[in-house]
């Protein structure tokens, strides 16, 4: 009897009717399409790496209990057989009749083309998370024509997303457009260029073309690259028969701000328009302070973020369009300061993971697989959501045990035959022997294993990974740590410590907490702020090396260089933040990279950095627990005379202002501390702040609560 009622409950709690997969498959199958978009001068340009695939035959099945007899909806994607407690019915059934009792319904599906999906749509029976789902066979059928123990075979929870009707197609999904016009237009005979005003992303259309001949579309980020049309690198080229006048929109999905559009004789059209191709995602982080260009760059940050949100966390919008694990991390971090979109997260580690069995670094890159890591660490710490992790943990084992295979003698990770060592885009850069930087990430990789160990209650795992964590930790130490130098030297080469400092596992041994408050300090003087240590060029590598610095206090510096940096920029006319940004190259040189006149993106995910910089370490919101159970405000005006802005979570948002004399908060989640320095006695009538000493004081924050603190900032 308690075991009905127990299925009557899961039933009685179902949720919203979604299509359902095994998980990770949709995610793989639509990073493959959208990852194979890529052209340049309209050639094809796949991946440099491998791509994995759906699997092509899924088992989906739940056991249910029904108060009252139903008739149950259908949709499948893929040719499929349905039994209703062990019994097939025939044909392709689009609605079934279930009587009140307990049962077992299953679907099997096949389908090359896509992902194998069903929609299962009842009063009481829904398809969601809680069916089961295999790509194994190895349902058996006693004599009683009752379904037998399938214990052996590897059932999962199912995947999902927001497909929430029947024809509702997941293999059908687009992201939404919107037509946009032009800024400005000029016209000459044979051509046509158009300027949208700031960087954008979507279809060119042509309208009312008409004629016979030949049209070359020219796509610049920037006007020099629209006017070259021998080396722009995106172009498209079409030829049309047609009489009479009609709109014609461009089959491939393009980045630009101008488009160049150029006709032969007896081709003509009246204007040039696009539908701009966009993510729905809900910009819940906020941000305004008293310096207009710290504004003007959190503005133009967010909006390079949304421009590089599409199906996936994607590196630049110009040209890969690919799901690099590196550029990816990055905005997993932005994103919980400006969307807190869980699913687009969710589905790029999906996506970068792939399957079994694991045959090289995810993107080829050595550290990329280690960010992959990574971000499941700081998946679970912003969102508390223990159901992904469960999900990936087996792939999580799978790719760890890869890695730790690949190690050397030594126990640490050096570049094998078909690895990449990327760490950064600089000039210089050794990546021979056992680099610190790699042994670092490594390192962390572990603790995130044993962290998600001991969410599954595995603790003969936890205590491996807690031990190859901890024994690893020292010998980076041991090994790299340099008493002479104040700081971890770059690598070491047949045995010996390299002379070469770099910035990279110095910066990240800061925020990762691996030093202590003298550590930190040194490497604060010898390495962050020392010129003599090779500079850092690319948003990519700032992200850290501010953060490091923030975490150490220093957010008066780092708002200068953020204003240097970033409003450099601005200065220079960005609407979009660039993936390599060089102060000392003028003109059209900026525009240059990989040997390639406008090789470089001028919409990359990694320059939206400032946005978790200034959510993070200077409004100063961070979970301490993961889902923000608990968290700390510990706001830093750096500088600035006043600031204000929102944080997103999954229960709501944490409303932070803080000026020189007054800070507000309001949270709808959680329990808070904030943290704060006053010259005088601060003053809440909403709480009792804690004198902590040397002018430190804490309040702690209960949700659906306003507080307001009068104090003195610091100066």
């Amino acid at each position: 009897m308690l075991l009905s009622l127990m299925f009557f409950a899961d039933v009685a709690k179902a949720q919203k009717a979604t299509w359902i997969w095994y998980p990770g498959d949709y995610e793989v199958w639509l990073s493959n399409k959208m990852q194979n978009r890529r052209t340049e001068r309209g050639a094809f340009f796949p991946p440099f790496w491998k791509l994995d695939s759906h699997y092509v035959l899924v088992d989906f099945h739940k056991d249910f209990t029904l108060a009252n007899p139903e008739t149950v909806e259908l949709a499948v994607e893929g040719q499929y057989n349905v039994k209703l407690d062990g019994k097939a019915l025939a044909g392709y059934p689009k609605n079934i009749h279930v009587p009140a009792g307990r049962h077992r319904l299953s679907l099997k599906v096949y389908n090359q083309a896509a992902a194998p999906a069903i929609f299962v749509k009842g009063q009481q029976l829904v398809s969601d998370t809680s069916w089961l789902v295999t790509y194994e066979d190895k349902e058996w059928i006693d004599e009683s024509g009752k379904t037998s123990d399938v214990s052996a075979t590897k059932y999962v929870n199912a995947g999902n997303w927001n497909f929430d009707s029947a024809d509702k197609l997941p293999s059908a999904f687009r992201l939404p457009t919107e037509e946009h016009k032009p800024a400005k237009t000029e016209r000459k005979e044979h051509s046509i260029l158009v300027d949208f005003g700031k960087e954008t992303f979507g279809y060119a259309k042509l309208i009312g073309l008409k004629g016979k001949g030949n049209v070359k579309l020219c796509y610049g980020e920037s006007k020099e690259e629209a006017l070259a049309t021998a080396t722009c690198e995106l172009l498209d080229s079409i030829s049309i028969d047609q009489p009479q006048k009609a709109d014609h929109t461009m089959e491939g999905s393009r980045a630009f701000r101008y488009i160049n559009v150029l006709f032969d004789d007896n081709v003509s059209a009246d204007d040039v328009a696009m539908l701009y191709e966009y993510s729905p995602v809900e910009q819940r982080g906020s941000f305004r302070c008293s310096d207009e260009q710290v504004n003007k760059i959190w503005d133009v940050s967010a909006y390079t973020l949304h421009l590089n949100t599409r199906e996936f966390f994607i590196d630049g919008i110009k040209r890969d369009r690919w799901i690099w694990s590196g550029d990816a991390y990055q905005s997993y971090l932005m994103n919980y300061y400006l969307y807190f979109d869980s699913p687009t997260v969710t589905r790029t580690l999906y996506a970068l993971r792939g399957k079994d069995p694991v045959t090289s670094h995810i993107n080829t890159i050595m550290d990329y697989t280690f960010y992959w890591f990574m971000g499941i660490y700081d998946y679970y710490q912003y969102t508390g959501d223990k159901s992904f992790i469960k999900q990936m943990y087996p792939r999580m084992q799978s790719l760890m045990s890869y890695c730790l295979q690949r190690r050397d003698k030594n126990g640490l990770m050096e570049g094998l035959p078909g690895d990449w060592v990327f760490i950064d885009w600089a000039d210089k850069l050794s990546k021979k022997g056992e680099v610190s930087f790699e042994q670092l990430l490594l390192c962390r990789s572990l603790e995130t294993m044993a962290l998600c160990a001991n969410i599954m209650d595995d603790k003969t795992s936890n205590d491996q990974y807690q031990k190859l964590s901890a024994d690893l930790k020292s010998k980076i130490f041991d090994l790299y740590w340099n008493e002479d130098k104040h700081a971890f030297v770059h690598s070491i080469v047949d045995g010996k410590q390299s002379d070469n400092v770099t910035r990279y596992t110095n910066m990240f041994s800061i925020f990762f907490n691996y030093l202590n408050a003298s550590q930190q300090q040194e490497v604060k003087k010898y390495v962050l702020l020392n010129d003599k240590i090779q500079k850092i060029t690319t948003p990519y590598m700032r992200f850290y090396e501010l953060e490091a610095l923030c975490a150490m206090g220093e957010q008066s510096y780092v708002l200068k260089e953020m204003k240097d940096y970033w409003g450099g920029m601005l200065n220079l006319g960005a609407t979009s933040f660039w993936e390599e940004y060089n102060p000392t190259k003028t003109g059209a040189d900026h525009y240059a990279m990989y040997g390639r006149l406008f090789g470089k993106s001028l919409c990359h995910a990694w320059g939206a950095s400032p946005i978790y910089l200034l959510g993070k370490y200077y409004l100063g919101v961070k979970p301490t627990a993961p889902g923000y159970q608990q968290y700390v405000i510990e706001p830093q005006l750096g500088g600035m005379q006043w600031m204000e802005g929102s944080v997103p979570t999954a229960n709501g948002d944490i409303k932070v202002s803080c000026s020189t004399k007054q800070i507000k908060v309001n949270s709808d989640t959680g329990t808070g501390l904030l943290r704060f320095a006053s010259t005088s006695k601060p003053i809440c009538n909403e709480g009792e702040i804690t004198a902590k000493g040397n002018g430190a004081y804490e309040l702690t924050i209960q949700k659906q609560k306003q507080y307001t603190i009068n104090y003195s900032a610091k100066k």
